[in-house]
């Protein structure tokens, strides 16, 4: 996943800004690291996968905005940044790997500065009209999604309004033709 029209879209949505400090949870290979660093904003690359942290260093290395990238070890439910020290927060298809989405959602309010703005996406490969169904989505006939339990996006907002959070916006819809889980918001302030 050197490059993924869905974590373009969720950037588009967070739209990270020169100078700004931002976080991609479970950052992966980087497809969303990489285009946030090149906006020109300090990005927090978070991984909990060793090999996948290997992998995005050494595509950091070949990248203009390297200095502006910073890949750590960490999850949703222990985030290695300061209190409020982010501008803006996104994951993409990482949430149904998280253990535990209280804590998740209660990190990512106590990183948030105010106003700082979180954008929280899961592709639905489990419903018929996403493109990868056959290939993905169909051998699941229950709720499990990939091994881990499909985030419900009500639930997940609920859980970010609960910590503290704001404009909460939580809801199944289409983004780049595919059907995903989508969760906004933004800390007060």
């Amino acid at each position: 996943m050197w490059r993924s029209e869905i974590n373009d879209a969720v950037l588009d949505l967070v739209a990270a800004q020169r100078g700004e400090r931002v976080v991609d949870i479970g950052a992966g290979m980087g497809a969303g690291v990489v285009v946030a660093g090149r906006s020109g904003a300090f990005v927090v690359a978070v991984e909990p996968t060793p090999f996948l942290r290997r992998v995005l260093r050494v595509r950091r290395l070949m990248q203009r905005a390297r200095k502006r990238i910073d890949v750590v070890d960490g999850s949703a439910e222990q985030l290695p940044v300061d209190d409020r020290s982010a501008d803006a927060i996104w994951a993409v298809n990482t949430m149904h790997h998280w253990v535990d989405t209280h804590r998740g959602a209660a990190e990512i309010a106590r990183a948030l500065k105010p106003g700082g703005r979180v954008v929280l996406v899961d592709e639905d490969f489990q419903n018929p009209s996403h493109p990868d169904y056959e290939r993905v989505g169909s051998e699941h006939d229950s709720d499990d999604h990939h091994g881990f339990t499909l985030v419900d996006a009500a639930s997940m907002g609920e859980l970010l309004e609960r910590a503290g959070l704001v404009d909460v916006e939580a809801d199944e819809r289409l983004l780049v033709s595919r059907p995903v889980i989508a969760v906004s918001a933004r800390a007060p302030g």
